[in-house]
C-alpha cells in the first residue's frame, strides 16, 4: 500500500512528459497509452482478474464466519465480471483482524494468480523460447543470462505489425501483419535492434522500412505523450518462426498452441499484477482504503479517521483523474 502510494505521487514528477496512469481496455488502441491489450486475450485476463478477485472475499468472508447473501458471474456485452455479496451487517461486527483478513483477500488473490502465471510464462520461455526472445506482444527482448533453452522452438527474423494508431504518421502506409526486416537499411531483428533503430530517430526524419511485403517510406511525428520525442504510431511484436527441425518432427500447430498459450499466461500475470496492487491504493471505496480505514480505527478516534481517510482518497482521486487527463485524453483527442 505505502510503495503504491509513493509511485503513485512520484509518477507527478513526469506527467506532463510520460505519464503513468492511462485508460486501458482489451482490443482498444489509443494513440500514446503505454499497451494495447489484444480483445481476446484481454477478455479472458479480465475474467481471471474479477473471478479470483471477488471470489477470494467470498471464500475469505466464509472462513471468518460471515453468510454470503449472493455470489455468481455475469456479462456485460463482451465484458465478463463476477461479484460477491457478503452480509455487510456480519462484516461490521466482526473483528478488526477478520475484517482485514476479507478486505485483502482480493488483492492477494489476484496476486498470487499473477505469479502462478509469471512461474508458467517463464517455464515455456526457457523450454520453448530461448534466453534471447521471450515472444510476448510489445515486450523488448531480454538477455536473461542462462545457458539456453531445453528445447529450441521458435528463432525472429523481424518484427512484426500488431496494429496501426488511428491518425499516426505510419496511417496508410504501414499495415498490421507486416514485418520489419530493417529500418534505413538496419536490421530489425529483434525487439532489441527495432527499439536501438528508433530511439535514434528524431521529430520529422524520414524512414525506410523493408518489410515481406515491400518497402515503405514516411516521416516520424510528434509522440503523444512527449513532444521531445519521435512518434510512428506501430505496435510491434518479434516476429516467431518454428524452427526446421522442430517443424519436421512436430509439425507447425503444436509449437503454435504453446505459443499462443505464452500469450494468454502473460496477459493474465499482467492484469492480474496490476489490478492487484492498483486495489491497494489507500483510497475508498478501495480495498486498500477499507484496510486502511480500519488500521487507524486502532490508534485513533473515528473523527480523525475521517479527517485523514477523504483527503487522502480525495488526493489520489485527483492525481488519477489529472493522469488520466494526460495519459489518455491526448491520445483520444487525436483520434478526432
Amino acid at each position: 500500500m505505502s510503495l503504491m502510494l509513493y509511485l503513485l505521487i512520484s509518477s507527478l514528477q513526469t506527467l506532463i512528459q510520460a505519464p503513468s496512469v492511462a485508460l486501458i481496455l482489451p482490443g482498444v488502441d489509443i494513440p500514446g497509452q503505454p499497451i494495447t491489450i489484444p480483445l481476446v486475450y484481454g477478455l479472458i485476463g479480465l475474467a481471471t482478474v474479477l473471478v479470483v478477485h471477488e471470489f477470494g472475499h467470498g471464500i475469505l468472508a466464509r472462513v471468518e464466519g460471515i453468510r454470503i447473501k449472493s455470489i455468481g458471474v455475469l456479462l456485460l456485452a463482451v465484458l465478463p465480471g463476477a461479484f460477491v455479496e457478503p452480509d455487510e451487517d456480519e462484516i461490521q461486527k466482526a473483528s478488526r483482524l477478520a475484517k482485514l483478513r476479507i478486505y485483502v483477500a482480493g488483492s492477494m488473490s489476484n496476486l498470487i494468480l499473477a505469479a502462478v502465471s509469471l512461474l508458467i510464462l517463464l517455464c515455456i520461455t526457457l523450454l520453448f523460447f530461448g534466453p534471447i526472445s521471450l515472444g510476448i506482444p510489445g515486450v523488448p527482448a531480454a538477455n536473461l543470462n542462462i545457458n539456453g533453452p531445453v528445447f529450441p522452438t521458435f528463432h525472429t527474423d523481424g518484427v512484426r505489425i500488431d496494429s496501426v494508431a488511428t491518425k499516426s504518421p505510419a496511417e496508410g502506409v504501414l499495415q498490421s501483419d507486416m514485418v520489419i526486416m530493417s529500418i534505413n537499411g538496419k536490421p530489425t531483428r529483434n525487439h532489441l535492434e527495432y527499439t536501438e533503430v528508433l530511439n535514434g530517430t528524431k521529430i520529422g526524419d524520414t524512414l525506410t522500412f523493408q518489410t515481406d511485403k515491400g518497402t515503405y517510406t514516411l516521416k516520424t511525428g510528434i509522440s503523444p505523450n512527449n513532444a521531445s520525442k519521435s512518434y510512428i504510431g506501430i505496435r510491434t511484436k518479434e516476429n516467431q518462426v518454428v524452427n526446421s527441425d522442430v517443424s519436421k518432427s512436430w509439425g507447425n500447430t503444436l509449437p503454435w498452441i504453446i505459443f499462443t498459450l505464452s500469450d494468454l499466461f502473460f496477459w493474465i500475470y499482467l492484469l492480474n499484477f496490476l489490478v492487484g496492487v492498483f486495489n491497494l491504493l489507500p483510497m475508498k471505496p478501495l480495498d486498500g482504503g477499507l484496510m486502511f480505514e480500519e488500521s487507524l480505527r486502532s490508534r485513533m478516534s473515528e473523527e480523525n479517521v475521517r479527517r485523514i481517510i477523504y483527503p487522502l482518497s480525495a488526493l489520489i482521486i485527483a492525481i488519477i483523474v489529472v493522469s488520466l487527463i494526460y495519459g489518455t485524453g491526448k491520445g483520444i483527442a487525436m483520434l478526432f
